[in-house]
């Protein structure tokens, strides 16, 4: 899609903790559930992916354990901690005030 942006670090990480809410998944399910979800508007690269689930795991706001796919293909699989639950919760409102904020300094551009 032409009007794919790429999505800053910091937004990444929050997004892949939003992802992993409700339930565990692998990096593919992941990116899956991110594109689906953005419907096209995102650019998510799969060694930004990466590289977001070892920061996220370093600081212990997600767990992983290998476990076997619905093809029968091991993979790791990520879960979210009890500190990424309280951590998803902060930076999504620290990034709803912050989109709102802009949506006002930018309202209509007449």
């Amino acid at each position: 899609m032409a009007d794919q942006s790429p999505v800053l670090r910091g937004l990444l990480d929050t997004l892949v903790l939003r992802a992993l809410r409700l339930e565990p998944m692998h990096g593919f399910e992941i990116t899956t559930w991110l594109e689906s979800q953005s419907h096209g508007a995102f650019e998510f690269e799969d060694g930004a992916l990466y590289h977001a689930l070892v920061r996220l795991e370093r600081r212990e706001l997600i767990a992983a354990e290998w476990r076997v796919t619905e093809n029968n293909r091991r993979a790791r699989y990520y879960r979210l901690t009890p500190e990424g639950r309280r951590e998803l919760k902060a930076q999504s409102a620290a990034l709803l005030r912050y989109a709102h904020a802009l949506s006002d300094m930018l309202g209509n551009p007449a």
